[in-house]
């Protein structure tokens, strides 16, 4: 590596930095894994922890190798509020690793040595591998979606997602929770107006079609949209950068002064990125608004997966009025929601941080009251408008 000491100066106060964040990161999930009880997730936050070490430990293999006395480094002070509760706690260390994701972003855009590329490849491969325990040093392909509660959510149930699985993941849970619910809302309210088994039956499976339309159509323009934002930004980014290219840079400068940078080597980090127009773009948008190209969502895809859950959802309280009517068909159509309730519930702990156990009574708990709200209103509208029940 051929490079002035200007220049040399500035890679080992950045190399530094990356050793800093590391140290703390690994602080964090140590102190972490002394405060848990459970003796798996212990083990897993003490892992988590040992990988962030690692990668303390790569980038004082480099400072050595740059000349940098390494015995001069200072560790930073990472020190835990006794009161502070896990969702507190699983914020301070998610708000960490995305600061370090963004610090990394930055220095793939400003440093070429291929040695420092590869280092920041092997950390991009380690942070992916956390997915799984038993492999958990196994590279796969990264994924921005999830932060440090979800994935330890992923890590402490044993669960493998392929990158982007998530998405298509929780679109498909909270159809099914929508369908179902406003189904079992409807036979209720219908079976408390009135008996009649037909009614019932007719009336829900049409409102689970229009369910479904609507869940499809809503996840169509609701994905349509953002991507229609994110081009928007885009093109108005594009448009800035050419009408004004200097004020971009100076933007740009500013927001590498708020990682840490100094003014002078924020300038000069701006300055090497607009030399490349199309770089320069990506880099304005991912820096500003923290988005890319690449995460423009699928419309289609959307609409499809929202359409199908929901009428999946929109279909299980019906089940019964097909074999059975009357009374018994409400109360078995009331039993088969409740255990789909709990079951959606539990489902949602897969994109969530909470007990599946937790999740599901409290999906149960809402069928219930809906459930029964709705009755009590279809039979009260009986008694207003005379229906005729039998």
């Amino acid at each position: 590596m051929n490079m002035n000491g200007e220049n040399l100066d500035y890679l080992k106060k950045t190399l530094v930095e990356s050793w800093r964040r590391e140290m703390e990161a690994a602080r964090l999930y140590e102190l972490s894994a002394q405060r848990e009880r459970d003796e798996r997730k212990k083990d897993i936050l003490q892992k988590l922890a040992e990988i962030e070490f690692k990668h303390a430990r790569t980038w004082v293999v480099k400072l050595q190798e740059l000349g940098y006395a390494v015995d001069d480094l200072v560790e930073p002070n990472v020190e835990l509020p006794q009161n502070m509760n896990t969702a507190e706690l699983m914020k301070q260390i998610d708000d960490v690793e995305h600061g370090n994701m963004t610090w990394y972003s930055s220095l793939r855009n400003v440093l070429d040595d291929a040695s420092i590329q590869n280092i920041l490849d092997e950390i991009d491969a380690d942070e992916a591998a956390h997915q799984d325990m038993d492999q958990l040093f196994e590279a796969s392909e990264r994924t921005t979606s999830g932060g440090v509660e979800k994935r330890l959510s992923k890590l402490w149930k044993n669960e493998r997602h392929a990158s982007g699985s998530s998405d298509w993941v929780g679109d498909a849970i909270y159809g099914v929770n929508d369908g179902l619910g406003a189904i079992f809302g409807i036979i209720s309210g219908v079976a408390g107006y009135t008996a009649n088994t037909h009614t019932v039956l007719i009336s829900g499976f049409f409102g689970a079609l229009a369910s479904t339309l609507s869940m499809g159509a809503g996840a169509w323009l609701a994905t349509k949209s953002e991507n229609e934002v994110m081009q928007t930004t885009l093109s108005q980014e594009r448009q800035e950068i050419q009408q004004d290219p200097d004020h971009e840079v100076e933007e740009l400068g500013l927001l590498y002064q708020l990682k840490g940078f100094s003014a002078e080597e924020s300038a000069r980090i701006a300055d090497q990125i607009a030399g490349d127009e199309d770089q320069f773009l990506k880099t304005m948008v991912q820096e500003e608004f923290g988005f890319h190209e690449a995460s423009l969502g699928s419309p289609w895809r959307s609409a499809i997966f929202g359409a199908l859950s929901t009428l999946v959802g929109g279909l299980i309280p019906l089940i019964p009025f097909f074999f059975m009517s009357g009374f018994p068909a409400l109360i078995a159509a009331g039993i088969v929601s409740i255990l789909a309730h709990f079951a959606v519930g539990a489902a949602k702990s897969l994109i969530t941080s909470r007990s599946w156990f937790t999740s599901g009574l409290e999906m149960t708990a809402v069928g219930i009251i809906v459930g029964v709200a709705s009755y009590l209103l279809g039979s009260l509208g009986a008694v207003v408008f005379g229906a005729h029940v039998g």
